[in-house]
C-alpha cells in the first residue's frame, strides 16, 4: 500500500553520515514535533536529482524555512556515505541527506521503482512530502521520467 495524506510514516531507521561515521535515526524519532520538508530522489549523483532536484531544495531553503519548515531532509536508495559524498559535492548544507540503503523506507510507505534497466536496482521513485509530526500533509509522486511536482517550487506553493 502507498502512503497517503494523512497517515503516518512508518518507523523505519534511516542513517546519516556525521563527522563520527554513520548514525542510525529511526524515522519515528526524526519526524517527531516538527515540520518536515522531505523529498526523494532515485539517486544521489544522477542527472536530474543533481541538476534540478537537490539544487532547487538548496536554493528555497530560507524560503520553505519562513513558511514555517524546521528542516529539509533529502532520501534515497544510497549509502550515507554517497549521500554525505553528494551533499558535499552541491554545497547543499541546508538539507539532511538520509541514507535509505537498504530501500526499507521506500518499500515500507510504498513508493519504490524498479531501476534494474539502468542497473540501479531497487530504488524509491521521485516524490516530495510535507510532514507534520510524523504525519504525511502533502504528497507528490512524479510520473517515471518526470520532475514537477515534487520540486521545492511546488512543495512552496503547497504552503
Amino acid at each position: 500500500m502507498t502512503i497517503s495524506v494523512g497517515d503516518t510514516l512508518p518507523d523505519v531507521t534511516l542513517v546519516k553520515a556525521t563527522e563520527d561515521g554513520p548514525e542510525k535515526v529511526q524515522s519515528s524519532e526524526f519526524f517527531a514535533g516538527r515540520k518536515v520538508a522531505l523529498f526523494s530522489v532515485p539517486g544521489a549523483f544522477t542527472p536530474t536529482c543533481s541538476a534540478r532536484h537537490l539544487p532547487g531544495y538548496v536554493e528555497k531553503a530560507d524560503e520553505l524555512k519562513a513558511k514555517g519548515v524546521d528542516e529539509i531532509a533529502c532520501t534515497a536508495v544510497n549509502d550515507a556515505f554517497v549521500m554525505n559524498a553528494w551533499k558535499s559535492a552541491n554545497d547543499a548544507d541546508p538539507v539532511t541527506m538520509l541514507a535509505d540503503g537498504n530501500g526499507d523506507f521506500a518499500e515500507a510507505i510504498g513508493l519504490t521503482m524498479d531501476g534494474s534497466g539502468f542497473g540501479m536496482g531497487k530504488r524509491a521513485q521521485r516524490y516530495s512530502m510535507i510532514v507534520e509530526d510524523g504525519v504525511v500533509k502533502e504528497l507528490n509522486v512524479e510520473q517515471p521520467g518526470d520532475f514537477s511536482v515534487s520540486s521545492a517550487d511546488h512543495m512552496l506553493g503547497q504552503m
